[in-house]
């Protein structure tokens, strides 16, 4: 019997690294997850590397702690990448079928994702994934997968997410000083809505937000397939820095007590409750108001809520999702958070677990987990082959996405 392979993958945060190492016994299967690491996030900032030599001990640190969980040597990850400076746009692409039957074969699909990807970018952004949402052959509409069909005109409407070139290559030049090669590239958004998502609920119709620590992310899906990807400047760390600046605590303090008393249910707070910080902090010995704090969470994650809601509109899906809204990342574990994004979206909301894994380690089942264990499974799709990201070109990247797409299909 073949040796299970190895995956791994890698989310660098703002806040945290995460690692998770799983084994996999042939691609159709979910990833059997061996061990995890995680390590405190110094050097970036809103997923920009602000310090190289930081970022590197700390990557470092995360791999070695999975390692040690595993047993097992990581060479390779899938990495994810988030932040401010992710764009997204659509595109479409128009090809004539080659065969002489009018057959249509793998090669016109790749035709015609390549034909979609001829936009004009700047220089200094690259295009990270290029996602298919719907073929039409001729004037039939809606395709999932048109290979074998027959046809003389084959379209494509797909969506393009780009980075800022510097970023991601700061990112992976961190990765590779850390002593691992990179696989893929995966944005954060898709990863998180690949752990969290069943195929049901992107057809019907769904948004996930992934609110991070320096910013939050939100991919829309209908249909089945992506419809719309976006990145919001606002997270968690935002909502820390508003209850040091409104309470006149420290940094440290604030964090401490939002994770340990902080809810955005404002009307479970008595008027009077107050909290001692000398208990949480040498620094700071004065008592401040719960409810005030808890006012100055509720705001600042409405604001987040409005900001996707304004996206939402963008698309005309405002209120228009059958499925609702799935909260996961490490800041959608706030208390009454479910209710606040409820009333604010008009949406049904739940908190997003991972799921599609196997695996006994118990802290992974955790919104903050999403996104690594969506880079996992994105991971376990292919074949074993390590696509190394320097060299990859367009066939190579437009096959990856007809393996991804294939894996959508019921």
């Amino acid at each position: 019997m073949a040796k299970p392979r190895v995956v791994a993958s890698l989310d660098i945060g703002s806040s945290k690294i995460r690692t998770v190492v799983g084994t996999l016994e042939d691609e159709h299967q979910a990833p059997n997850i061996i061990g995890v690491g995680i390590a405190p996030s110094t050097g970036l900032r809103k997923g920009a590397v602000i310090d190289v030599e930081e970022t590197i001990n700390s990557i470092t640190a995360s791999l070695e702690d999975a390692e040690r969980m595993a047993g097992e040597p990581i060479n390779h990850v899938f990495l994810g990448i988030g932040g401010n400076h992710m764009e997204s746009i659509n595109s479409k692409g128009v090809i004539a079928v080659g065969q002489d039957e009018n057959e249509i074969t793998e090669d016109d699909v790749d035709r015609v994702l390549e034909a979609a990807q001829a936009i004009t970018i700047p220089p200094n952004r690259r295009i990270l994934r290029i996602i298919p949402k719907a073929f039409t052959v001729d004037e039939q509409k809606g395709i999932k997968y048109p290979v074998g069909m027959s046809g003389i005109r084959l379209e494509v409407e797909a969506h393009i997410i780009t980075g800022l070139v510097p970023t991601i290559k700061n990112i992976e030049k961190c990765v590779l000083q850390a002593g691992v090669d990179v696989n893929d590239i995966i944005p954060n958004s898709l990863a998180a809505a690949e752990a969290v998502l069943s195929k049901r609920q992107k057809e019907l119709g769904v948004v996930v937000i992934d609110i991070g620590c320096g910013g939050t992310g939100l991919s829309v899906f209908e249909d089945g397939t992506i419809l719309h990807t976006a990145t919001i400047p606002v997270g968690g760390e935002n909502v820390t820095n508003d209850i040091a600046i409104g309470l006149r605590t420290s940094i440290d303090t604030a964090e401490k007590i939002k994770i340990e008393y902080g809810t955005c249910t404002i009307d479970e707070v008595a008027e009077r409750e107050t909290i001692d910080l000398a208990l949480m902090s040498k620094v700071d010995t004065h008592t401040v108001s719960k409810k005030q704090m808890c006012q100055i969470i509720e705001a600042r994650y409405q604001e987040i809520f409005m900001l996707v809601k304004d996206e939402l509109a963008k698309i005309h899906r405002d209120g228009m999702l059958p499925a609702g809204v799935i909260l996961t990342g490490e800041a959608s574990k706030m208390s009454g958070l479910t209710d606040l994004a409820r009333e604010t979206l008009n949406l049904p909301v739940q908190i997003g677990f991972p799921q599609n894994y196997d695996g006994v380690v118990d802290k992974i089942d955790d919104p903050a987990y999403a996104t690594v264990i969506g880079l996992l499974i994105w991971g376990s799709k292919f074949e074993g082959k390590p696509y190394g990201v320097k060299s990859i070109n367009l066939k190579k990247g437009v096959g990856n996405v007809k393996k991804w797409f294939k894996g959508l299909l019921p």
